[in-house]
């Protein structure tokens, strides 16, 4: 039987998704499906109302594409139909995931690794860890949204600095910089995420999805229209059992108990 590449675990409203290509976890064409697969069922799953993305072993959460594949996409026209653009497909389906999403890194996130990463709404990382764009060192650059999300992220100098240099960068500098949002002690990082992911897990679902929505229109649309569309959003907020649950709640001085939904 063949090894699964991602493996999967659901409870308590947490999906937990494991790259499973030890020991760097590299991206394959075949990790690339099955990953585009489970995220496409999770989606769809109403039980699942975060999802934490990890790396099984402790060397790298991922470190990048499988060099070992790359010969036969180096003939003009043939990277984008054969690796780039169903990749870009699978990290989109992490992008645009419906619920919010949570990255454990551990060891390595070197290039396309990295590029996964960024696409979730958080990234915790740990002591150690070494954040990476290392493309131009084979003659190309970041293509599977690198350029995009990184710079989002950090902003154009700092993200030309790691994509025209290709060095790694340490988990605190990657704090500084705004690329991480936690750094934790070695061996921690899937449980701080698993935590963060159960608090988000009681929280409001509806709400936290349409907050999702509208802090991505920041970065889709233009400033005034972006305000404006957030105010549909706002008014379906404000018309789900949850606001009526969190406004009784707080006159009442309890904990809300949000339906989840």
């Amino acid at each position: 039987m063949s090894q699964n590449l991602i493996l999967c675990t659901i409870r308590d409203g947490v999906a937990t998704v494991t790259l499973n290509n030890p020991p760097l976890n590299l991206v394959t064409l075949e990790l690339r499906r099955e990953l585009g697969e489970t995220l496409e069922r999770l989606a769809q799953n109403r039980d699942v109302r975060v999802l934490v993305l990890t790396g099984s072993g402790d060397r790298a959460f991922c470190a990048g594409s499988d060099l070992g594949e790359f010969p036969r996409m180096m003939a003009p026209g043939a990277v984008v139909p054969t690796k780039l653009g169903p990749e870009n497909e699978t990290y989109n389906r992490i992008d645009d995931f419906p619920k919010p999403t949570i990255a454990a890194i551990t060891g390595l996130a070197y290039g396309g690794g990295l590029e996964m990463a960024v696409c979730c709404d958080l990234i915790v990382a740990e002591e150690g860890a070494r954040l990476c764009l290392p493309e131009i060192k084979i003659g190309v650059f970041p293509g599977s949204g690198g350029t995009v999300r990184v710079t989002r992220r950090i902003g154009e100098g700092r993200a030309k600095e790691m994509m025209f240099f290709g060095e790694p960068i340490d988990a605190h500098t990657a704090l500084a910089w705004g690329l991480v949002n936690r750094v934790v002690q070695r061996g921690e990082s899937l449980k701080v995420a698993l935590d963060m992911a159960a608090i988000l897990a009681l929280g409001p679902s509806r709400a936290l999805q349409l907050c999702k929505t509208a802090v991505d229109l920041a970065f889709d649309e233009a400033e005034d229209k972006a305000v404006f569309d957030t105010l549909s959003l706002s008014d379906e907020a404000f018309a789900t059992e949850d606001c009526r649950e969190g406004v009784r709640a707080f006159f009442a001085k309890e904990q809300p108990r949000f339906t989840h939904r």
